[in-house]
């Protein structure tokens, strides 16, 4: 009896190795049907603290997508890819997925956009950087694959001169002030400096330029700077651990924080829930969107992801400030996917070449934003050959101790100052790289 079990049983796995044999096949062509967007992490490392709710959110909503059905039936597979905020580590993560299909890259670290903005081209990839990257690659003349969504940080430091400016009364009283930049010493840090250096010298006001060494747990010496200058407000472009440690040092050293504003990587839940009531006060540019735990789209992926026990993280950050900045992440580059579709063929795999094309003609109305569950999360997004940004919309949100509250109105920067600045420093980059602007007929291709 043994034996004929024995036998049932040697039969039966000859059987299913051969059937999994000429399943495979079927399977592998399965998986080709599926949209496959790679996605780079920092959930370990000095960084972890910012970048896990934010690789929590773009992953849940790619599995709200899939929830619904996919895009137009195409369902979405994805792949997390461990960088550390590490630029190396950014490049080999970009090499080992960018041949399995890869939609789009979303490197979420300025350094590695900038190693990948010449990787790009070549394989014919498009990378999203919503609100970081490269400032002058929002001239899709010369940066045809980079697309600096929603903003950059030359729109985030001019919003958050002018409403400084309003402060005081007008940009014009910033003449004789002084305002310290407290950035951390990487290209994301530097980033902003060109912008705030030209409004220094449209409006007279003294900038005073204190670098943070990575991760930033060491300001000591920069907070003693600032007792001994005294600035009249203190612009702080950190990320991670660094956020936390210059609230902390203000306290200690009894600046107001209602006098510091910090960019939209320095306005979240983990920057200030550890200093708690002593970060009162302290202000942050929000792009665009806040902590919106009351959106249509969070209560959409409460429901039909976390409530079918299919969440990415903890529940009760579903809807937090950098929760809701990865979950934009991921919905631009779906409704890329989206308009590419429109073109190339609704319901089919599309390409990384024909998803550029989508992100270059995005036509997010409002009307189509509120019915995907947007509804005072964000304004209309409308890119073009020209504009890789789509939308530079700003707003101001407030530490009251507990919660982030909206604190400004919507703010824009002046393209005056901005289109000049842009098309200079994209001109300069196609000088040294030896880049042609693109013709006419390569914009309506």
């Amino acid at each position: 009896m043994k034996l004929q079990f024995k036998s049932l049983a040697l039969a039966a796995s000859i059987v299913a190795a051969v059937a999994g044999a000429v399943a495979a096949p079927a399977a592998f062509a399965q998986a080709g049907k599926e949209q496959f967007f790679p996605v780079l992490v920092y959930r370990t490392g000095p960084y972890a603290p910012n970048g896990v709710p934010f690789a929590n959110g773009y992953v849940d909503y790619l599995k709200l997508v899939n929830a619904n059905g996919g895009i137009n039936g195409v369902k979405i597979s994805f792949e997390e890819c461990e960088t550390g905020y590490a630029t190396d580590r950014g490049v080999e993560c970009y090499e080992r997925m960018k041949g399995k299909g890869a939609t789009v890259f979303q490197p979420l670290s300025t350094g590695i956009t900038f190693a990948l903005t010449e990787k790009a081209p070549n394989d014919k990839i498009p990378l999203i950087t919503a609100g970081y990257g490269r400032s002058e690659s929002a001239d899709g003349g010369v940066f045809k694959w980079n697309f600096p969504l929603l903003g950059t940080y030359w729109i985030a430091a001019d919003a958050l001169i002018q409403q400084i400016g309003k402060k005081e009364g007008g940009l014009d009283k910033l003449k004789g002030k002084k305002i310290t930049l407290v950035y951390h010493d990487s290209p994301f840090g530097k980033e902003p400096i060109p912008l705030i250096q030209e409004r220094a010298r449209t409006h007279g006001f003294e900038l005073q330029l204190l670098p943070v060494t990575a991760p930033g747990v060491e300001q000591k010496s920069t907070w003693l700077q600032i007792r001994q200058s005294r600035p009249d407000y203190v612009m702080l472009w950190g990320w991670g651990v660094m956020n936390s440690t210059a609230l902390k040092e203000a306290v200690a050293t009894g600046y107001p924080r209602e006098k510091m504003y910090g960019v939209w990587w320095a306005g979240a839940e983990p920057d200030v829930k550890d200093v708690g009531d002593a970060a009162k006060g302290y202000n942050a540019a929000a792009m665009q969107h806040g902590a919106q735990p009351e959106a249509k789209v969070v209560q959409d992926i409460l429901a039909k992801v976390h409530g079918k026990s299919q969440g990415t993280g903890p529940k009760d950050e579903v809807g937090s400030v950098l929760y809701m900045r990865g979950m934009l992440s991921s919905m631009l580059g779906v409704e890329g996917v989206r308009r590419a579709q429109e073109r190339f063929g609704k319901g089919k795999v599309m390409t990384g070449e024909q998803v550029r094309w989508g992100l270059e003609n995005l036509a997010l109305d409002q009307k189509k934003l509120d019915g995907m569950g947007f509804a005072g999360v964000m304004r209309p997004v409308s890119t073009s050959c020209q504009d890789h940004v789509g939308a530079g919309w700003v707003r101001v949100h407030t530490w009251d101790g507990k919660k982030w509250n909206f604190t400004s109105d919507w703010l824009q920067a002046d393209d005056m100052i901005l289109k000049p600045m842009v098309r200079a420093a994209a001109d300069k980059y196609a000088a040294e790289k030896k880049i042609e602007r693109r013709k006419p007929e390569d914009c309506q291709s």
